[in-house]
């Protein structure tokens, strides 16, 4: 894997001294950031809205989802944070998308509501976005060897022998006991590179979502639509995902929360939203 894109060294500057490196993680996230930006950006300007936009909805759009992705995970690991309050809350790790996505959509919400502009017109213009921005955060997690899947003897299994953590028995024992590791020897294992599989799956939802983008007749079914496949994109992939199933012993966090985006999908694809309702938001 390649977690360090390049180590410039430890930096000298007025006296402090501090390491300098170009991440990969963060390099993807910049990408994805910048890449939904110029997306946006232009499909704006052809609606004829003020150039500024663009930048304000994907600066506080990244804002409030790092900050929401942050308060999931410190959610979902409370024992952690209880041991460790000021590393866990500090720490780079925890960028979780579910979080993300409700953050940033009260930033956004926030910005709209400000500008007193359509909160359907918009949710329906970034949808796709949103997809496309979380497949290529998951390149990242796959370069620095995070967020991988279950032991796996398919084929396209891989290891992650420098990953975050590393994908060893020692370490699924420590980390991950709830999963069955006992019919692997010990040492290096080789486990499903979910990330590339969410990438691939979301670039494909969002050329599909793109495409539709302008054949949309009923405002916000495009939004609705994405919170449909991308919930069932996470709920299906979660499965080999080596995160603790506590809800009935077979559905995580990340499951409860894709069904609920499943379920308020497909509540409003039936049931649209009005325009006085839309202002109201």
């Amino acid at each position: 894997m390649f977690p360090t894109i390049y180590d410039f060294g430890t930096i000298n500057l007025f006296g402090f001294s501090f390491p300098l490196a170009i991440h990969s993680f963060g390099f993807m996230l910049v990408v994805a950031f910048y890449t939904t930006y110029f997306i946006l950006n232009n499909d704006l300007k052809k609606l004829n809205y003020d150039e500024n936009l663009a930048s304000d909805l994907i600066f506080w759009a990244a804002f409030g989802g790092v900050v929401g992705s942050k308060v999931y995970h410190l959610l979902e690991n409370l024992d952690q944070v209880f041991q460790d309050p000021i590393g866990m809350i500090f720490s780079g790790s925890g960028l979780v998308f579910l979080g993300g996505l409700i953050g940033g959509t009260i930033a956004v919400t926030i910005i709209l509501n400000k500008n007193k502009l359509p909160w359907l017109e918009f949710a329906d213009i970034v949808a796709p976005l949103l997809i496309l921005g979380y497949g290529i955060g998951r390149i990242g997690c796959f370069l620095v060897g995070d967020d991988y899947g279950i032991p796996t003897g398919l084929p396209w299994g891989m290891s992650f022998p420098n990953g975050l953590p590393p994908s060893t028995t020692s370490v699924f024992s420590l980390y991950f006991p709830w999963i069955d590791i006992s019919k692997y020897n010990p040492g290096l294992l080789k486990v499903h590179p979910t990330q590339l599989y969410e990438t691939f799956i979301s670039i494909v939802i969002f050329f599909y979502l793109y495409n539709k983008r302008k054949s949309v007749k009923i405002k916000g079914s495009l939004f609705f639509l994405y919170l449909v496949l991308a919930g069932l994109e996470r709920f299906f992939v979660e499965f080999i995902r080596t995160n603790e199933k506590y809800f009935l012993d077979i559905l995580s966090g990340a499951q409860i929360i894709s069904l609920i985006m499943i379920s308020i999908g497909i509540l409003f694809l039936f049931r649209p939203i009005n325009e006085k309702s839309q202002q109201s938001m």
